[in-house]
């Protein structure tokens, strides 16, 4: 978990924190529906443990877990003991963990039964209020004070096929005091889903009462972009057309899509990573400066990027973005088998689990600089990271064309996983007798820098749910304007379904059209770390 004993002392909400320490979020009940699901096992309950051990949660909270399988609250309990454990190893502290668990409760039910939802309700306004188990039993504060009344926070984590009737269910459900609901992706399967996805949100809750996750925004290098942009006079003035070259933004994986094959043939790489992830980490970096660090002006800037992508359009597609599948081949030593090997693939299937695109930010800033996205399922590495390619120097000073040649381009790479951190490469006199030019890396790294790593990013995402601050979050236009942009390529591979899948062994870096993508302008990918 940590390297730090688990101390469960609720924060005192409302009391000053010290210079630099989080604020104590307000009291909550936290309903998660799909609880006895992988999502809630593996990464929510953990994240909820460790915000607990940190002393990070409120006195008052409480936990209902919602699903359709029969569980009693003690079964409940020792099964997200189970999941704890397992995330922590052996750092996982027994003797606390009975007080966290006195706050987890469960309810059996299904997603779309109006009396299923009644009994949800009942249960909710048990834990809300003052019943015997509610966090409001030593003394429920009053009604009518709407700040007071505790938080009622929805958490999706179930299929895309049930977010319609549960959206209907808790939005039904009335409630005094502050609602928020927060909803994993897929936010629809297109623009038109989207739409319709984010209109039935409308109708139940307020727009900054919406949380459309994506754990990648959650990552404290994400979060320290505009922090070394807008803080540091060394980045910013440089941060442009005039002095960047282009621009990668990589997510790749060494594991395959496992049990997922029957989502993952709904999907592809192209939906499932660059819609979300990759077009959000961009629009972090071309954006610019906001008004402020508020939730509004962020995302006011975050959108202005997205609309002026250029649309896929017309012969783009086609020129501008590359798709692949990959094949039998060899990961981490083993040999591993192709997509179309996987449990519930079709054996001819033409999805893609490799994606490659070139975005063009048509404004004063970056008009003419590529922003290259790329994803994929069996690379070669398993990283996650933004890099920044610099111009090269107008002239070379060298005499000896061999120096020259080893004067590359400064990079900035933002490492997002899995050693969180940034560095920069800079040419540097070597060390030695004469002139001699080689290739240094300036680093600094989480991990090294704070002893410790960084929170994970579904414990930073779940505090600002608390909290009800929407800055990391997806807002509707930004969903709207990010399937603009992808609805064209996917239409056109549709059009034009692949013939040469597999395309790539697994274990390798992609197929090699992704290469001629950059190439035929001069340019490369950069070796993943």
């Amino acid at each position: 978990m940590s390297d730090r004993s688990c101390r469960i002392t609720g924060c005192r909400t409302g009391a000053t924190a010290a210079p630099g320490a989080p604020a104590c979020p307000p009291p909550f009940v936290l309903a998660i529906f799909g609880a006895s699901g992988d999502l809630a096992r593996r990464k929510l309950m953990p994240a909820l443990w460790r915000l607990a051990c940190q002393g990070r949660l409120p006195e008052r909270f409480a936990i209902l877990g919602y699903a359709r399988s029969p569980m009693s609250d003690e079964a409940f309990r020792q099964r997200m003991r189970e999941a704890c454990r397992e995330a922590d190893g052996d750092a996982f502290d027994e003797r606390t963990w009975p007080h966290f668990a006195s706050r987890l409760f469960y309810e059996a039910g299904a997603y779309d039964s109006a009396s299923d939802f009644q009994r949800l309700a009942s249960r909710l306004d048990d834990l809300d209020g003052g019943g015997p188990r509610g966090i409001g039993a030593s003394g429920r504060v009053a009604g009518t004070d709407r700040a007071a009344v505790p938080a009622r926070l929805y958490y999706l984590a179930t299929p895309a096929g049930t977010y319609e009737s549960i959206i209907e269910g808790v939005g039904a459900l009335p409630w005094p005091g502050p609602r928020r609901i927060v909803v994993e992706k897929p936010h629809g399967r297109n623009l038109a889903e989207a739409r319709r996805l984010n209109e039935l949100l409308a109708r139940h809750f307020a727009e900054d009462d919406v949380f459309r996750i994506d754990h990648y925004l959650g990552k404290e290098t994400v979060q320290n972009i505009l922090i070394l942009r807008f803080a540091n006079t060394i980045f910013e003035p440089l941060w442009n057309r005039k002095y960047i070259d282009y621009v990668e933004i990589t997510a790749s994986e060494t594991l395959g899509v496992g049990g997922r094959g029957g989502f993952y043939e709904q999907a592809g790489a192209l939906r499932d990573m660059i819609q979300g992830h990759l077009l959000q980490l961009l629009a972090l970096v071309a954006m610019e400066q906001p008004a402020s660090f508020d939730a509004a002006d962020v995302r006011d800037e975050k959108a202005k990027v997205l609309r002026a992508l250029r649309p896929m359009t017309g012969d783009l597609a086609a020129t501008e973005a590359v798709r692949g599948q990959y094949g039998p081949g060899r990961v981490g030593g083993r040999d591993v088998p192709g997509y179309r090997q996987e449990d519930g693939v079709p054996r001819d299937s033409r999805v893609e689990t490799f994606a490659a695109v070139t975005a063009w930010i048509d404004t004063w800033r970056w008009k003419g600089v590529p922003f290259y996205l790329r994803t994929g399922k069996r690379l070669d590495r398993h990283a996650t990271e933004i890099a920044l390619h610099f111009e090269r120097v107008p002239t070379c000073l060298f005499s000896r064309p061999e120096l020259c040649a080893r004067t590359e381009p400064n990079v900035l790479v933002l490492r997002v996983q899995p050693d969180e951190g940034v560095h920069l490469e800079l040419s540097s006199k070597v060390p030695a007798e004469g002139l001699n030019v080689g290739r240094v890396q300036m680093e600094f790294s989480y991990a090294s820098l704070f002893g410790r790593r960084p929170p994970e990013a579904y414990e930073t995402l779940l505090v600002d749910v608390m909290h009800g601050d929407p800055a990391l979050f997806a807002r509707r236009d930004q969903v709207e304007l990010a399937w603009a942009f992808v609805d064209p390529i996917v239409e056109a591979w549709a059009a034009t379904p692949a013939t040469d899948f597999p395309n790539y062994a697994a274990g390798a870096a992609g197929p090699k059209e992704a290469d001629r993508l950059l190439s035929r302008h001069g340019r490369r990918w950069r070796a993943t770390t």
